[in-house]
């Protein structure tokens, strides 16, 4: 296990997730097949050469799930008990075909559970596109989760 028990959570952290992925047209229809999200902005490039984006979009919703699982191995793999929400989603920018993507969690609030046995986490997501040097902020949100305590 990998992830960390509620104490080892600091407020005000910022955890660099260092695993990256570069999003293919194979994994957003996949993700669209699977969730049966048939927008044609997604997923028809006729369709989608006549919007402002001139291209099809990788789904949101495909998005802010990869960055979630992108951050498990470093925040609660194995010491989660559950995800209790996702709060303030935002996608401020697109996500294309061949993007890559990294992502950060900031602590942001922590507390124990009025029993004192597990701990509540409430971390910012935040989803970058990388390009060289240049970064563009694609998708944030607040996740937060119920810790096992050590």
């Amino acid at each position: 296990m990998t992830g960390l028990y509620y104490e080892e959570f600091e407020v005000g952290e910022t955890i660099e997730h260092g695993k990256r992925r570069t999003i293919s047209e194979s994994d957003n229809q996949r993700f669209c097949d699977m969730t049966m999200n048939q927008q044609p902005l997604h997923l028809d490039q006729e369709f989608a050469a006549k919007t402002q984006f001139d291209r099809r979009l990788v789904n949101g919703l495909y998005t802010m799930s990869l960055a979630v699982g992108l951050t498990i191995p470093d925040t609660t793999d194995g010491t989660i008990v559950a995800n209790l929400s996702y709060d303030n989603v935002e996608h401020p920018n697109p996500v294309f075909h061949g993007d890559t993507i990294r992502v950060q969690s900031t602590v942001t609030d922590k507390r124990e559970t009025s029993d004192g046995e597990r701990g509540i986490v409430t971390m910012h997501v935040e989803v970058f596109t990388i390009d060289g040097e240049d970064e563009t902020l694609v998708c944030e949100f607040d996740r937060t989760t119920l810790s096992l305590k050590k």
